[in-house]
């Protein structure tokens, strides 16, 4: 994954963000916590899950399925952008 060595940072914090949301889930369960709230948390965390998943997945896109001298008007450059579109509509 070094093509994804300038959003590392970011990755990392996203990923030790869900950590702590993990770690509360956990709190939750162990002190009897509703069961709504628990939900509530995991349900959060599911989604930064998947937040996480379509930028790595984006960033894939970008790195290994257009040749970034492309043109933005170039079809494939298009249909990757297309593509982006379509995994965040279904992740985020």
């Amino acid at each position: 994954m070094d093509h994804i060595g300038k959003e590392k940072k970011k990755l990392l914090n996203r990923l030790k963000r869900m950590r702590g949301q993990i770690e509360a889930i956990a709190r939750a369960v162990e002190e009897d916590r509703d069961c709504a709230r628990v939900l509530q948390q995991a349900t959060a965390c599911r989604g930064a899950l998947d937040g996480f998943i379509a930028e790595v997945i984006e960033d894939h896109i970008r790195a290994h399925l257009i040749d970034p001298a492309a043109a933005p008007d170039n079809p494939q450059r298009k249909a990757a952008d297309d593509l982006v579109a379509i995994v965040h509509a279904y992740l985020t």
